[in-house]
């Protein structure tokens, strides 16, 4: 039983495993628990292999779970990693407002969404560009305005900035961040192995081997990280 008002995105004991080549399994999450509160945006780390994107993925319902149980705040939106994926129309206008057509708007509200949307992550003047034109980290802006347009509650962010170099990436982070204080009402999180996206973050998650080891605020998670880092290289050196 979870206050749903309280977290947006609710994992209890998650377990998954994959089938290997020999017939066995392979353990991929291992009793994983997870909480976001509403409206926040949290960053999801961890070691390569961890599992990271395997939750998100969950969370998203693109993978079902072998047991546990998983509670997510709709609608909700998966943005994938390579923009290239999810970008489908001519103009930045027309992909924003691609998704909206499965509701019963009329074209003033299409028009209206579109143009908060594009605001919300500063592509605004934009609206018009061919899509083929963009940068990979304006694709992703583009990407998080469509799902901000369909009035998503959830953002799920996979890894975002990794074909980025460093100022679209700062922008992608910022405009994650402003769609959220704009709407006051999304929540979301965001997998990275970059480190400095932390400072952008209100809370952070950090998972190894399967399981959530720690969560809590950004500067107590960077903390964790460096110690573990530093731990690790003892190790190797001893």
């Amino acid at each position: 039983n979870v206050s749903t008002d309280q977290y947006a995105i609710w994992g209890q004991n998650l377990n998954f495993s994959v089938k290997t080549k020999q017939g066995g399994t392979l353990p991929i999450l291992k009793n994983c628990s997870i909480q976001i509160p509403s409206g926040q945006l949290w960053m999801l780390l961890g070691p390569n292999g961890c599992g990271k994107s395997t939750l998100l993925k969950i969370l998203a319902g693109l993978l079902k779970t072998t047991d546990g149980s998983v509670y997510v705040k709709k609608p909700k939106s998966f943005v994938f990693q390579n923009p290239d994926h999810q970008v489908v129309m001519p103009t930045v206008e027309a992909d924003v407002a691609f998704g909206l057509g499965k509701f019963d708007l009329t074209y003033e509200e299409v028009k209206s969404r579109v143009a908060k949307a594009l605001d919300a992550v500063g592509m605004s003047e934009y609206s018009q560009r061919p899509v083929q034109t963009l940068s990979g980290g304006q694709k992703q802006r583009v990407a998080i305005a469509g799902a901000l347009a369909e009035a998503c509650k959830v953002l799920l962010l996979d890894e975002l900035t990794t074909f980025l170099d460093e100022s679209d990436q700062i922008g992608v982070v910022k405009a994650v961040k402003n769609s959220l204080t704009s709407s006051g009402e999304v929540t979301a999180l965001w997998v990275t192995h970059r480190l400095e996206e932390l400072e952008y973050a209100d809370g952070a998650v950090y998972m190894e081997d399967g399981r959530v080891v720690m969560d809590g605020d950004p500067s107590s998670i960077l903390d964790f990280i460096n110690r573990q880092q530093a731990l690790y290289i003892n190790q190797i050196n001893s």
